[in-house]
């Protein structure tokens, strides 16, 4: 592996995690890249995603490939890679442990603010598409390595205050905080994977962080089922949060 630092931040889809990636990737010194395993995840797994042809034929969908382009050269020779990740996409021949050098962090969010996001981009089939149980053994089996729990951030007390919260994920990933996450440019970014068209409409139209989550989704029938599946996994994780 070359020099620099990878940093891959786990989480599920609904998250924050497009903000967070638009945050590291306005640091001057770091370099982001979008999901580099949804090709894959979709080319294997048939899920029907939107998109899912156009993703396929653009990506590299090689498990193996697209490992050793994340643990190599860091792009444009910067000093951190910012590297956006979903656990419930790792169904092929690697996983988070082929990628022992890098510095693992979590990203949670309540299962009912997820399951509300989601219904509205994609049919919500199962709790499995939304990645609570991968990302909490992924937590695990890194907190096992490691002697110690990896950080773990929640995407509310991001909004609530995220200058403390990003502040402390810095330290934890033993990088200088910098007061340029907070800001972003408005619109896509040439970063983004080409479903951000679908998916990345919010975040688009953002230049920094809302400063509330709002009031907790009402939900029912299959939702809250699905909601209430995932719940064990997030507060496993979440007791960890910075």
């Amino acid at each position: 592996m070359s020099e620099g630092v990878r940093i891959a931040m786990w989480s599920g889809p609904r998250n924050i995690s497009t903000a967070m990636m638009r945050s590291f990737g306005s640091r001057a010194d770091c370099a982001v890249t979008d999901e580099p395993f949804y090709g894959a995840f979709l080319k294997d797994s048939g899920d029907p995603h939107p998109m899912a042809t156009e993703i396929i034929e653009q990506m590299d969908c090689d498990w193996e490939s697209v490992l050793a382009t994340q643990s190599g050269a860091i792009p444009a020779g910067k000093r951190y890679w910012y590297q956006k990740h979903m656990p419930h996409h790792m169904i092929g021949a690697v996983s988070i442990r082929d990628m022992p050098r890098h510095r693992h962090a979590f990203m949670i969010r309540a299962p009912e603010r997820v399951v509300a996001s989601y219904r509205n981009k994609n049919e919500l089939r199962s709790p499995a598409a939304l990645g609570f149980a991968r990302l909490r053994e992924y937590f695990e089996w890194e907190a096992d390595r490691l002697g110690a729990a990896p950080p773990v951030v929640d995407s509310d007390a991001i909004l609530r205050d995220p200058t403390e919260v990003l502040g402390r994920l810095c330290n934890a990933l033993a990088m200088e905080w910098d007061p340029a996450m907070l800001k972003w440019e408005k619109g896509l970014h040439s970063e983004d994977g080409i479903w951000g068209v679908h998916w990345y409409d919010k975040v688009n139209a953002s230049t920094g962080f809302e400063r509330s989550a709002g009031e907790m989704p009402d939900l029912e029938g299959d939702y809250l089922a699905v909601a209430d599946a995932c719940r064990a996994d997030y507060e496993a994780v979440k007791k960890f949060a910075l």
